[in-house]
């Protein structure tokens, strides 16, 4: 691992509102894919103008979500971005000490929940499109369990580490040129108490 941070823990108000934009944590996520990429290449990607691209790809720069990357071509006119770490976490404790933060965590996890349904949502749609191999590989599983705080810690922390085992797994199969039959693959999950 580089010295690249593994997961940029988000704990205050102005990186949460910077990511928190919808044009934003699509160029986050996309780039997160591609690793590296320029902003006209990720405007192809999220269908909007290269200008306005560029404008939130400084946003994000500006609070240390992405930053330039090694030019990927001799072309010297493109700046060439990538993710400033291998993912960011926002958690619960470090906006619940003041209303607006709150609120704030509120919004920006009703966000990321919405775009990961579209994302899920779009694959449902093409689903036919896709090879029988893939369909039968892909899951939707629902669990209804009895555990305490304690106990759904430690399941949140062994899924993350079963997670990252198979995202290294993936990215040195690429690195080393092994790109048969790979495809991106995203994996949600949530775990939180309910009452009937």
């Amino acid at each position: 691992m580089s010295d690249r941070e593994r997961d940029r823990r988000i704990k205050d108000l102005g990186t949460l509102k910077a990511i928190a934009h919808p044009l934003r944590m699509n160029l986050y996520r996309a780039l997160t894919v591609a690793r590296t990429a320029t902003a006209s290449q990720l405007a192809e990607q999220v269908d909007e103008a290269v200008s306005l691209v560029s404008y939130h790809l400084r946003k994000l720069a500006e609070h240390g979500l992405v930053e330039e990357a090694e030019p990927q071509t001799t072309d010297g006119r493109e700046r060439w971005w990538q993710p400033a770490s291998d993912g960011v976490s926002i958690r619960d404790e470090d906006f619940s000490d003041a209303p607006e933060k709150a609120a704030a965590h509120t919004a920006a996890s009703r966000l990321f929940f919405e775009q990961r349904a579209d994302l899920y949502r779009r694959f449902l749609d093409e689903r036919a499109h896709w090879p029988e191999v893939w369909t039968k590989a892909s899951d939707s599983s629902e669990w209804l369990l009895k555990l305490t705080p304690d106990e759904l810690t430690e399941l949140s922390r062994r899924m993350y580490d079963l997670v990252r085992e198979y995202e290294e797994r993936g990215r040195a199969a690429t690195a080393a040129g092994d790109t048969d039959n790979r495809e991106n693959v995203a994996v949600h999950t949530y775990g939180f108490p309910f009452r009937t």
